[in-house]
């Protein structure tokens, strides 16, 4: 079950309103003032962009497809372990030629 917000929605509509009102009101020079002296804050962490995270991306890309191939094929590719997409891919390449 869905836990109750604490603000009901027309004061959560208001609150809204209120911070887009401000938000618009701002003028460029006030901003900009606003943003030096929160970068000059000293416990204002930098805006630090995150590692990414995992492999890095390929050089080549491969295309994702949708395929029906007969059972006993895949098993049979399946059954020689992690790795029998590329396994597949590569006797699909052989098959064409590539």
């Amino acid at each position: 079950m869905k836990k109750p917000s604490k603000m009901d929605g027309e004061r959560r509509k208001a609150l809204l309103e209120r911070i887009r009102a401000d938000i618009e009101s701002t003028s460029p020079e006030e901003d900009a003032a606003v943003r030096a002296a929160a970068q000059s804050d000293p416990d204002n962490p930098p805006d630090v962009v995150p590692k990414r995270i995992g492999r890095p991306p390929a050089a080549v890309t491969k295309e994702s497809i949708t395929i029906r191939v007969d059972p006993d094929v895949v098993r049979r590719f399946k059954a020689d372990g992690p790795g029998w997409q590329s396994r597949m891919n590569e006797a699909l390449r052989r098959a064409v030629g590539l």
